[in-house]
Order: C-alpha cells, then structure tokens, then sequence
C-alpha cells in the first residue's frame, strides 16, 4: 500500500500551486495516496486586488483548504510557499502555528517532511526559504527528506532553473511574470516521488 501525502501550499500568483500539482504528481506515480491542500489567505480582497493577485487566484480557487488537526492522517507531508524576505509568508506561517497540539501529542513523529518554494529573483532566498522550513519538521521529530541528486534536472545547466537539494523551487520573475519550466516541475516531480518512496518505506515499518 502507498503512503499517504498531503501537499499544502500557499499561492499568491499560481507558481508555488504550479509546484504542488507537480509534486503530487510525481508521488502519485511512486503509488501514494495524495491530497493537494492550500492554506487559509490572510490578505483582504481589496489588497490583493491592488496586488493584482486576484484573478490568479481564482485558478486554483477549487483547491480544498488544509486542517492543521488533520496532519497526522498523513505519512508525509509536503509544504510550499513564495519566499518572504526568507523565510515563508505570514499565511503558511499561520497554519504551522496552528499546530502545537501536534507537538504537545507527539502526533508527527517519524513522518516525512519536506518543502518547496518560489522566489522573484535567481538568488531571491530559496535556500534559506527550505532550510528555515525545515525546523518545523524537526521540532515535530519528522525526517527530512530533500531531492536527491540522481534527479539529473538538479545540475542542468542550459537555462536558469530553480531546483535544490533542500527542495524544489522555481523564479517566479519581478512581476511574477515567469511560469514554471519544465526543468524545475521535474525536479518537484522528483521530489514527490522521493518523498512517497521514503514514506511508504518508514509507513511499512
């Protein structure tokens, strides 16, 4: 039996959705059971109207909101956010905080975690965006899990392209006017289907 994934984001333009809907695909085909979850949005519709986010937004509108109370049904979990300064936005930081009675209960130890990301500029945090993601995970005494380097789109060097150890990742350009390139959606699809991988294994023990 697969393992069973929740991958929850917080989308502002559809990129780090885009990323998602990539790593689920990518553990649905190592044989996971996968949920594509988004976190509550915390701006007003005026203020995303200004940030003419609103009509991205409606793309993925159809996205079920993730429980934080509902984590532990899963054997991994997977998140994604854009970078703020970073480090994940205040929306995706909300959720995480929401689950101190996963901590207090111990309710996620021995799961998988992993994180991606997307960034306006090539060196826009990316790195320190999946790092910083990744104290959650250890203080909920999950295992870490990255991209491991037999994705060969990791040292692809013909064009710029997100992609890490510590996760997938894409640039999403100033304006937000860059989508994601197929390079980095196959190295979130290598990411799901690491982290499936690990969790059916760890799952089965």
């Amino acid at each position: 039996m697969g393992a069973k994934i929740q991958v929850i984001f917080y989308s502002t333009y559809g990129h780090v959705w885009k990323l998602a809907e990539a790593v689920a695909e990518g553990a649905r085909a190592a044989g996971a059971e996968v949920q594509v979850l988004q976190v509550a949005e915390t701006l007003p519709d005026d203020v995303l109207a200004k940030m003419h986010a609103t009509d991205a937004k409606k793309a993925f509108a159809h996205v079920p909101l993730a429980d934080p109370r509902r984590l532990q049904e899963a054997d991994a979990i997977v998140i994604g956010a854009p970078t703020r300064f970073g480090a994940f936005p205040a929306q995706m930081r909300a959720f995480l905080d929401n689950t101190a009675g996963q901590w207090v209960s111990g309710a996620l130890i021995g799961k998988v975690g992993s994180a991606f990301t997307s960034t306006a500029s090539q060196h826009g945090g990316q790195e320190t965006t999946l790092l910083a993601a990744s104290t959650f995970f250890f203080h909920m005494g999950m295992a870490v899990v990255g991209v491991p380097y037999s994705a060969p789109e990791l040292t692809y060097l013909e064009a710029i392209s997100g992609g890490s150890p510590y996760g997938a990742t894409t640039i999403a350009g100033p304006k937000g006017e860059r989508q994601p390139t197929e390079n980095e959606l196959a190295v979130a699809r290598a990411q799901g289907r690491h982290v499936a991988t690990i969790a059916a294994k760890l799952a089965a023990k």
